[in-house]
């Protein structure tokens, strides 16, 4: 098992328990022997908010980070599998038909609606290279849903 695997492993087994894990991150990296870096790739690429997690972190001497599970009504659960679906990257198009049936569904507003679309509109972002536009576009588009919740 790698050790991205293990730390992985170890705080979910942490949140299983309460649904909250708090670590200081030098010493669990000095129980797994991993660099602490190591322990932040992990939390900074699985422990996120699409995937159901929030993160806090203090620094210091005392400082710890603490992952928190989050507990999703049906209108986050529906955001947050859309949000999962979008990908990488995301047509125009396609994050205006989304947007739509969100509304349709009553999970956004007919102004949130709006400006989602607004911001997701091919002129803004013209003065971006072609190949970039659609991941710009799905970063962008995931933020303003995770944000109308």
């Amino acid at each position: 098992m790698s050790i991205s695997n293990e730390i992985a492993r170890m705080l979910i087994a942490m949140l299983d328990e309460t649904g909250r894990a708090e670590i200081q991150r030098n010493e669990l990296a000095e129980q797994l022997g991993c660099v602490p870096s190591q322990i932040n790739y992990v939390i900074s690429s699985r422990f996120t908010p699409e995937n159901g997690y929030t993160v806090e972190s203090r620094r210091g001497g005392g400082g710890y980070i603490k992952i928190t599970r989050i507990n999703y009504s049906a209108k986050e659960q529906m955001l947050m599998h859309i949000i999962n679906s979008i990908g990488d990257s995301i047509g125009e198009q396609s994050a205006r038909a989304i947007v739509i049936n969100l509304n349709h569904s009553e999970i956004l507003s007919a102004e949130k609606a709006k400006l989602i679309i607004a911001a997701l509109n091919d002129n803004c972002y013209k003065s971006v290279p072609v190949e970039y536009r659609g991941r710009i576009r799905a970063a962008v588009f995931k933020q303003m849903l995770l944000a109308s919740r």
